[in-house]
């Protein structure tokens, strides 16, 4: 089974706060989207590797030459940046692995996961059960609860065979909240695999320190 990855960085990232989008912003010494692309180019099953930038983004020096990556320039949507991403990989790719950038944090099992889960099903993602209990309400005010049970918070890698994910994404409306929406539209069924919780998106100005030292400790600082 031949894998590629699509990381993608195309975002503007506003809610992060800063002066730049949150994927170059540096985290642990490296900007945020390098160490999303340095997770898949170390894999030993993945053999190429896209990275999707913004069209501002293209001619600057932000985005990390290394690890080495075939460049697409996304589009005004998330799905329009996604295809781009999955139409600059090879015919010889049986399936994808598209990754948001803005989760550093992502450990290799978590990747072993959806592929294993690939060998037999036509699209996996990650995902962690909600266990909080969970809210309704209105005007800052507690308005009824809901039920939790069948619920998980979805994460990426978010995994495809390539020919089933391309032609979803090539019929299917624009915008979606993720790959797997768009998979379920034209009645993909998605397997769910073992999430992580240290694979946080980032999001908020405080994301940064939480994301930092998960990488600090995994690497013994």
């Amino acid at each position: 089974m031949k894998v590629g990855a699509v990381i993608v960085a195309a975002g503007r990232g506003l809610r992060a706060g800063g002066e730049l989008p949150k994927q170059w912003r540096l985290l642990a010494g490296r900007p945020v989207a390098e160490h999303a692309l340095a997770a898949f180019a170390d894999h030993p099953q993945v053999s190429e590797l896209v990275l999707v930038l913004h069209p501002e983004d293209l001619e600057t020096d932000l985005w990390p030459r290394e690890p080495h990556a075939e460049i697409a320039v996304g589009g005004t949507t998330r799905s329009a940046s996604v295809l781009a991403g999955l139409q600059k990989l090879s015919a010889r790719v049986d399936c994808v692995l598209i990754h948001d950038a803005a989760r550093p944090c992502v450990r290799p099992d978590v990747i072993d996961g959806v592929l294993a889960a690939l060998q037999s099903a036509r699209a996996a993602a990650p995902a962690v059960a909600v266990v909080d209990a969970l809210w309704t309400g209105q005007d800052g005010r507690v308005t009824g609860t809901a039920d939790r049970t069948g619920l998980f918070r979805a994460q990426t890698p978010q995994g495809f065979h390539l020919t089933a994910i391309l032609d979803a994404y090539q019929t299917s409306p624009d915008g979606a909240a993720d790959d797997v929406e768009i998979a379920r539209r034209a009645g993909i069924d998605v397997a769910i695999t073992p999430g992580d919780e240290d694979n946080i998106k980032i999001t908020t100005p405080a994301d940064f320190a939480r994301a930092e030292a998960i990488l600090r400790a995994r690497n013994g600082h």
